[in-house]
Protein backbone atom coordinates (compact mmCIF):
# COMPACT_ATOMS: atom_id res chain seq x y z
CA UNK A 1 0.00 0.00 0.00
CA UNK A 2 2.83 2.38 0.88
CA UNK A 3 4.53 1.75 -2.49
CA UNK A 4 1.29 2.51 -4.38
CA UNK A 5 0.82 5.67 -2.31
CA UNK A 6 4.37 6.76 -3.10
CA UNK A 7 3.71 6.35 -6.83
CA UNK A 8 0.50 8.38 -6.55
CA UNK A 9 2.22 11.20 -4.66
CA UNK A 10 4.99 11.32 -7.25
CA UNK A 11 2.47 11.41 -10.10
CA UNK A 12 0.50 14.25 -8.51
CA UNK A 13 3.72 16.16 -7.94
CA UNK A 14 4.63 15.73 -11.59
CA UNK A 15 1.21 16.92 -12.79
CA UNK A 16 1.28 20.06 -10.65
CA UNK A 17 4.91 21.12 -11.28
CA UNK A 18 5.41 21.47 -15.01
CA UNK A 19 8.82 20.65 -16.41
CA UNK A 20 10.19 19.74 -12.95
CA UNK A 21 11.81 16.46 -12.01
CA UNK A 22 9.77 14.16 -9.80
CA UNK A 23 11.43 13.38 -6.47
CA UNK A 24 11.14 9.91 -4.95
CA UNK A 25 12.29 9.75 -1.32
CA UNK A 26 12.43 6.06 -0.48
CA UNK A 27 11.48 6.70 3.17
CA UNK A 28 8.20 8.16 1.92
CA UNK A 29 7.73 5.03 -0.17
CA UNK A 30 7.97 2.68 2.79
CA UNK A 31 11.70 2.17 3.37
CA UNK A 32 12.79 2.29 7.01
CA UNK A 33 16.35 3.35 7.85
CA UNK A 34 18.43 1.24 10.23
CA UNK A 35 16.06 -1.67 9.90
CA UNK A 36 16.63 -5.37 9.26
CA UNK A 37 13.94 -5.22 6.57
CA UNK A 38 15.43 -4.96 3.08
CA UNK A 39 14.62 -1.94 0.92
CA UNK A 40 15.07 -4.02 -2.25
CA UNK A 41 11.42 -4.15 -3.35
CA UNK A 42 10.89 -0.46 -2.62
CA UNK A 43 13.99 0.51 -4.60
CA UNK A 44 13.02 -1.58 -7.62
CA UNK A 45 9.45 -0.23 -7.65
CA UNK A 46 10.70 3.34 -7.18
CA UNK A 47 13.09 2.89 -10.09
CA UNK A 48 10.24 1.69 -12.33
CA UNK A 49 8.16 4.76 -11.46
CA UNK A 50 11.11 7.15 -11.84
CA UNK A 51 12.05 5.64 -15.18
CA UNK A 52 8.54 6.32 -16.47
CA UNK A 53 8.69 10.06 -15.70
CA UNK A 54 9.08 11.97 -19.01
CA UNK A 55 10.68 14.99 -17.32
CA UNK A 56 13.14 12.86 -15.37
CA UNK A 57 13.31 11.96 -11.71
CA UNK A 58 15.47 12.02 -8.60
CA UNK A 59 15.57 9.01 -6.31
CA UNK A 60 16.71 9.99 -2.82
CA UNK A 61 18.23 7.61 -0.27
CA UNK A 62 18.30 9.78 2.88
CA UNK A 63 20.60 9.44 5.89
CA UNK A 64 20.53 6.04 7.58
CA UNK A 65 21.42 2.49 6.61
CA UNK A 66 19.29 0.47 4.20
CA UNK A 67 19.82 -3.19 3.40
CA UNK A 68 19.57 -3.94 -0.30
CA UNK A 69 19.77 -7.19 -2.24
CA UNK A 70 21.15 -7.68 -5.74
CA UNK A 71 19.43 -5.17 -8.04
CA UNK A 72 19.63 -4.02 -11.66
CA UNK A 73 18.39 -0.53 -12.49
CA UNK A 74 17.70 -0.85 -16.20
CA UNK A 75 16.63 1.51 -18.97
CA UNK A 76 15.81 2.92 -21.33
CA UNK A 77 14.03 5.61 -19.30
CA UNK A 78 11.82 8.44 -20.51
CA UNK A 79 13.95 11.14 -18.90
CA UNK A 80 17.21 11.69 -17.00
CA UNK A 81 17.62 9.98 -13.63
CA UNK A 82 19.49 11.21 -10.55
CA UNK A 83 20.23 8.53 -7.96
CA UNK A 84 21.05 10.56 -4.84
CA UNK A 85 22.64 8.54 -2.04
CA UNK A 86 23.02 10.39 1.26
CA UNK A 87 22.69 7.33 3.46
CA UNK A 88 24.32 3.89 3.31
CA UNK A 89 23.16 1.08 1.06
CA UNK A 90 24.31 -2.24 2.52
CA UNK A 91 24.92 -5.36 0.43
CA UNK A 92 23.97 -8.92 1.43
CA UNK A 93 26.79 -10.85 3.06
CA UNK A 94 26.68 -13.60 0.40
CA UNK A 95 25.04 -12.29 -2.79
CA UNK A 96 24.41 -14.55 -5.76
CA UNK A 97 26.16 -13.81 -9.04
CA UNK A 98 28.89 -11.33 -9.96
CA UNK A 99 27.10 -8.05 -9.21
CA UNK A 100 25.42 -6.16 -6.42
CA UNK A 101 24.09 -2.90 -7.94
CA UNK A 102 23.99 -2.45 -11.73
CA UNK A 103 22.96 0.58 -13.78
CA UNK A 104 22.28 -0.59 -17.31
CA UNK A 105 21.30 0.59 -20.79
CA UNK A 106 20.15 4.18 -20.70
CA UNK A 107 21.18 7.81 -21.17
CA UNK A 108 21.65 10.68 -18.73
CA UNK A 109 22.37 9.11 -15.36
CA UNK A 110 23.73 10.93 -12.31
CA UNK A 111 24.76 9.07 -9.16
CA UNK A 112 25.39 11.73 -6.52
CA UNK A 113 25.36 12.42 -2.81
CA UNK A 114 27.54 11.98 0.25
CA UNK A 115 26.54 8.42 1.04
CA UNK A 116 28.11 4.99 0.84
CA UNK A 117 27.71 1.75 -1.09
CA UNK A 118 28.85 -0.77 1.54
CA UNK A 119 29.69 -4.10 -0.09
CA UNK A 120 30.14 -5.82 3.31
CA UNK A 121 33.25 -7.53 1.99
CA UNK A 122 35.07 -7.26 5.33
CA UNK A 123 32.89 -10.10 6.58
CA UNK A 124 34.29 -12.55 4.01
CA UNK A 125 37.85 -11.40 3.17
CA UNK A 126 40.11 -14.42 3.52
CA UNK A 127 37.20 -16.73 4.31
CA UNK A 128 35.18 -17.28 1.15
CA UNK A 129 35.15 -16.12 -2.45
CA UNK A 130 32.53 -13.82 -3.92
CA UNK A 131 32.51 -12.18 -7.35
CA UNK A 132 30.00 -9.45 -6.49
CA UNK A 133 31.09 -6.06 -7.87
CA UNK A 134 29.71 -3.15 -5.85
CA UNK A 135 28.70 -0.96 -8.81
CA UNK A 136 28.41 -1.80 -12.48
CA UNK A 137 27.83 0.80 -15.17
CA UNK A 138 26.87 -1.10 -18.31
CA UNK A 139 26.13 0.70 -21.59
CA UNK A 140 25.50 4.12 -20.06
CA UNK A 141 25.68 7.22 -22.28
CA UNK A 142 26.21 10.63 -20.69
CA UNK A 143 26.68 9.56 -17.08
CA UNK A 144 28.15 11.16 -13.99
CA UNK A 145 29.01 9.82 -10.53
CA UNK A 146 30.11 12.31 -7.89
CA UNK A 147 30.64 12.50 -4.14
CA UNK A 148 29.75 8.97 -3.08
CA UNK A 149 31.90 6.26 -1.48
CA UNK A 150 32.35 2.57 -2.30
CA UNK A 151 33.38 0.58 0.77
CA UNK A 152 34.60 -3.01 1.20
CA UNK A 153 33.47 -4.44 -2.12
CA UNK A 154 33.75 -8.20 -2.46
CA UNK A 155 35.27 -7.85 -5.95
CA UNK A 156 35.89 -4.73 -8.07
CA UNK A 157 34.37 -1.60 -6.54
CA UNK A 158 33.30 -0.18 -9.92
CA UNK A 159 33.16 -1.87 -13.31
CA UNK A 160 32.59 0.26 -16.42
CA UNK A 161 31.59 -1.54 -19.64
CA UNK A 162 30.31 -0.21 -22.96
CA UNK A 163 29.89 3.38 -21.72
CA UNK A 164 30.21 6.69 -23.58
CA UNK A 165 30.84 10.08 -21.99
CA UNK A 166 30.98 9.00 -18.36
CA UNK A 167 32.59 11.13 -15.63
CA UNK A 168 33.55 9.90 -12.16
CA UNK A 169 34.57 12.71 -9.82
CA UNK A 170 35.13 13.31 -6.10
CA UNK A 171 34.63 9.58 -5.61
CA UNK A 172 36.12 7.61 -2.73
CA UNK A 173 37.07 3.93 -2.61
CA UNK A 174 37.84 2.44 0.78
CA UNK A 175 38.99 -1.15 1.41
CA UNK A 176 41.87 -2.80 3.30
CA UNK A 177 45.25 -3.27 1.62
CA UNK A 178 44.83 -7.05 1.88
CA UNK A 179 41.34 -7.21 0.35
CA UNK A 180 41.70 -9.56 -2.65
CA UNK A 181 40.89 -8.56 -6.26
CA UNK A 182 39.18 -5.34 -5.20
CA UNK A 183 40.20 -3.04 -8.06
CA UNK A 184 38.95 0.46 -7.41
CA UNK A 185 37.69 1.24 -10.93
CA UNK A 186 37.99 -1.24 -13.78
CA UNK A 187 37.13 -0.07 -17.30
CA UNK A 188 36.76 -1.73 -20.68
CA UNK A 189 35.18 -1.28 -24.13
CA UNK A 190 34.20 2.31 -23.35
CA UNK A 191 34.97 5.70 -24.89
CA UNK A 192 35.26 9.16 -23.38
CA UNK A 193 35.54 8.38 -19.66
CA UNK A 194 37.00 10.80 -17.11
CA UNK A 195 38.12 9.97 -13.56
CA UNK A 196 38.78 13.19 -11.65
CA UNK A 197 39.59 14.35 -8.10
CA UNK A 198 39.18 10.86 -6.68
CA UNK A 199 40.76 9.01 -3.75
CA UNK A 200 41.22 5.25 -3.94
CA UNK A 201 42.57 2.94 -1.25
CA UNK A 202 42.12 -0.78 -1.87
CA UNK A 203 43.76 -4.19 -2.14
CA UNK A 204 44.39 -4.33 -5.90
CA UNK A 205 44.79 -1.87 -8.79
CA UNK A 206 43.38 1.55 -7.96
CA UNK A 207 42.46 1.89 -11.64
CA UNK A 208 42.72 -0.95 -14.16
CA UNK A 209 42.16 -0.57 -17.89
CA UNK A 210 40.88 -3.55 -19.84
CA UNK A 211 40.58 -4.16 -23.56
CA UNK A 212 38.66 -1.86 -25.88
CA UNK A 213 39.20 1.25 -23.74
CA UNK A 214 39.57 4.47 -25.73
CA UNK A 215 39.97 8.12 -24.69
CA UNK A 216 40.30 7.76 -20.93
CA UNK A 217 41.44 10.72 -18.82
CA UNK A 218 42.61 10.20 -15.23
CA UNK A 219 43.48 13.40 -13.37
CA UNK A 220 44.12 14.36 -9.74
CA UNK A 221 43.66 10.84 -8.39
CA UNK A 222 45.29 9.76 -5.14
CA UNK A 223 46.02 6.03 -4.98
CA UNK A 224 47.07 4.10 -1.89
CA UNK A 225 47.07 1.54 -0.56
CA UNK A 226 46.75 -0.51 -3.74
CA UNK A 227 48.61 -1.89 -6.74
CA UNK A 228 48.81 1.38 -8.66
CA UNK A 229 47.32 2.52 -11.99
CA UNK A 230 47.48 -0.23 -14.61
CA UNK A 231 46.86 -0.71 -18.31
CA UNK A 232 45.92 -4.37 -18.56
CA UNK A 233 46.42 -7.10 -18.14
CA UNK A 234 45.97 -7.72 -21.88
CA UNK A 235 46.58 -10.57 -24.29
CA UNK A 236 44.95 -13.26 -22.19
CA UNK A 237 41.74 -13.79 -24.17
CA UNK A 238 40.87 -14.18 -27.84
CA UNK A 239 38.95 -11.31 -29.42
CA UNK A 240 40.35 -8.53 -27.26
CA UNK A 241 40.00 -5.02 -28.66
CA UNK A 242 42.82 -2.41 -28.87
CA UNK A 243 43.50 0.09 -26.09
CA UNK A 244 44.35 3.66 -27.12
CA UNK A 245 44.20 7.24 -25.95
CA UNK A 246 44.89 6.86 -22.21
CA UNK A 247 46.01 10.02 -20.34
CA UNK A 248 47.03 9.83 -16.66
CA UNK A 249 48.02 13.23 -15.23
CA UNK A 250 48.65 14.92 -11.88
CA UNK A 251 48.19 11.78 -9.81
CA UNK A 252 49.77 10.78 -6.48
CA UNK A 253 50.61 7.24 -5.41
CA UNK A 254 51.32 6.57 -1.72
CA UNK A 255 52.60 3.27 -0.28
CA UNK A 256 51.44 1.32 -3.32
CA UNK A 257 52.84 -1.92 -4.70
CA UNK A 258 53.23 -0.38 -8.16
CA UNK A 259 53.14 3.08 -9.64
CA UNK A 260 52.12 3.30 -13.31
CA UNK A 261 52.11 0.04 -15.20
CA UNK A 262 51.37 -1.65 -18.54
CA UNK A 263 51.02 -5.44 -18.37
CA UNK A 264 50.37 -8.20 -20.89
CA UNK A 265 50.40 -11.98 -20.85
CA UNK A 266 53.15 -13.95 -22.61
CA UNK A 267 52.46 -15.91 -25.79
CA UNK A 268 48.67 -16.04 -25.68
CA UNK A 269 46.55 -13.59 -27.69
CA UNK A 270 47.36 -10.54 -29.84
CA UNK A 271 46.32 -7.00 -29.06
CA UNK A 272 47.51 -3.43 -29.64
CA UNK A 273 48.22 -0.77 -27.01
CA UNK A 274 49.01 2.76 -28.21
CA UNK A 275 48.87 6.45 -27.33
CA UNK A 276 49.40 5.95 -23.58
CA UNK A 277 50.66 8.90 -21.50
CA UNK A 278 51.66 9.22 -17.84
CA UNK A 279 52.53 12.78 -16.80
CA UNK A 280 53.12 14.75 -13.57
CA UNK A 281 53.05 11.74 -11.25
CA UNK A 282 54.16 11.99 -7.60
CA UNK A 283 55.44 8.83 -5.89
CA UNK A 284 55.63 8.38 -2.13
CA UNK A 285 57.26 5.13 -0.94
CA UNK A 286 56.09 3.08 -3.94
CA UNK A 287 57.55 -0.42 -4.42
CA UNK A 288 57.84 -0.43 -8.23
CA UNK A 289 57.21 3.04 -9.74
CA UNK A 290 57.36 2.47 -13.54
CA UNK A 291 56.65 -0.94 -15.06
CA UNK A 292 56.09 -2.37 -18.51
CA UNK A 293 55.64 -6.10 -17.95
CA UNK A 294 55.00 -8.23 -21.03
CA UNK A 295 55.66 -11.43 -19.10
CA UNK A 296 52.79 -10.91 -16.67
CA UNK A 297 51.85 -14.30 -15.27
CA UNK A 298 49.98 -14.20 -11.95
CA UNK A 299 49.87 -17.45 -9.98
CA UNK A 300 51.76 -19.19 -12.83
CA UNK A 301 48.60 -19.40 -14.94
CA UNK A 302 50.38 -18.85 -18.29
CA UNK A 303 50.05 -21.49 -20.98
CA UNK A 304 53.53 -20.62 -22.22
CA UNK A 305 56.50 -18.45 -21.31
CA UNK A 306 57.03 -17.33 -24.93
CA UNK A 307 57.02 -13.75 -26.19
CA UNK A 308 53.89 -11.64 -25.75
CA UNK A 309 51.80 -11.03 -28.87
CA UNK A 310 50.68 -7.61 -27.63
CA UNK A 311 52.24 -4.59 -29.37
CA UNK A 312 52.95 -1.45 -27.33
CA UNK A 313 53.69 1.87 -29.06
CA UNK A 314 53.56 5.65 -28.58
CA UNK A 315 53.97 5.68 -24.81
CA UNK A 316 55.31 8.56 -22.71
CA UNK A 317 56.43 8.93 -19.10
CA UNK A 318 56.95 12.60 -18.18
CA UNK A 319 57.75 14.41 -14.95
CA UNK A 320 57.52 11.39 -12.67
CA UNK A 321 59.19 12.02 -9.33
CA UNK A 322 59.39 10.81 -5.75
CA UNK A 323 60.57 7.82 -3.73
CA UNK A 324 60.49 4.05 -4.06
CA UNK A 325 61.20 1.18 -1.66
CA UNK A 326 62.75 -1.35 -4.04
CA UNK A 327 65.91 -0.77 -6.13
CA UNK A 328 64.32 -1.33 -9.56
CA UNK A 329 62.58 2.00 -9.94
CA UNK A 330 62.06 1.41 -13.66
CA UNK A 331 61.46 -2.02 -15.17
CA UNK A 332 60.49 -2.25 -18.82
CA UNK A 333 60.30 -5.84 -20.06
CA UNK A 334 58.92 -5.63 -23.58
CA UNK A 335 58.15 -8.49 -25.95
CA UNK A 336 61.05 -9.98 -27.91
CA UNK A 337 58.63 -10.66 -30.78
CA UNK A 338 57.09 -7.16 -30.69
CA UNK A 339 59.52 -4.71 -29.03
CA UNK A 340 57.97 -1.54 -27.59
CA UNK A 341 58.27 1.39 -30.03
CA UNK A 342 58.12 5.19 -29.77
CA UNK A 343 58.59 5.24 -26.00
CA UNK A 344 59.55 8.60 -24.47
CA UNK A 345 60.92 9.29 -20.98
CA UNK A 346 61.31 12.89 -19.85
CA UNK A 347 62.26 14.34 -16.46
CA UNK A 348 62.21 11.16 -14.39
CA UNK A 349 63.57 11.64 -10.86
CA UNK A 350 63.04 8.66 -8.55
CA UNK A 351 65.08 7.98 -5.42
CA UNK A 352 65.17 4.64 -3.62
CA UNK A 353 64.94 4.78 0.17
CA UNK A 354 66.75 1.44 0.66
CA UNK A 355 69.78 1.93 -1.62
CA UNK A 356 70.72 3.04 -5.15
CA UNK A 357 67.83 3.00 -7.62
CA UNK A 358 68.24 1.40 -11.04
CA UNK A 359 66.48 1.11 -14.38
CA UNK A 360 66.27 -2.13 -16.36
CA UNK A 361 64.96 -2.05 -19.93
CA UNK A 362 64.59 -5.01 -22.30
CA UNK A 363 63.45 -4.92 -25.94
CA UNK A 364 62.86 -1.17 -25.85
CA UNK A 365 64.99 1.89 -26.66
CA UNK A 366 63.23 4.88 -25.13
CA UNK A 367 63.95 8.43 -26.21
CA UNK A 368 65.24 10.18 -23.09
CA UNK A 369 65.12 13.93 -22.50
CA UNK A 370 65.67 16.08 -19.43
CA UNK A 371 66.51 14.45 -16.10
CA UNK A 372 66.84 10.66 -16.07
CA UNK A 373 67.32 9.37 -12.54
CA UNK A 374 68.01 6.51 -12.26
CA UNK A 375 69.95 6.04 -15.51
CA UNK A 376 70.21 2.71 -17.26
CA UNK A 377 67.74 2.61 -20.15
Amino acid sequence: MEIKLCSLIALLGFLTIANAQTVFDITKCGATPNSDITAFQILTKTWTDACASPTGATIVIPAGTYKCGVVEFKGPCKGPITFQVDGTLQAPTSPDGDSWITFCSFENLAVTGTGTFDGMGSAIYGKQKSKAVNLRFNFITNGHMEGVTSKDSKEFHVNVLGCKNLTISKFTVCAPADSPNTDGIHLGRSNGVQILDTKIGTGDDCISVGDGMEQLTVERVTCGPGHGISIGSLGQYAGEMPVKGIFVRNCTLVNTQNGVRIKSWPDQEANDVSDIHFEDIVLDNVDNPIIVDQMYCPSNLCKSKGASKVTISNVSFKNIRGTCKLPEAITMTCSSAHPCTNVEMCDIDIKCTTGPAKAVCTNVKPVITGIMNPPGC
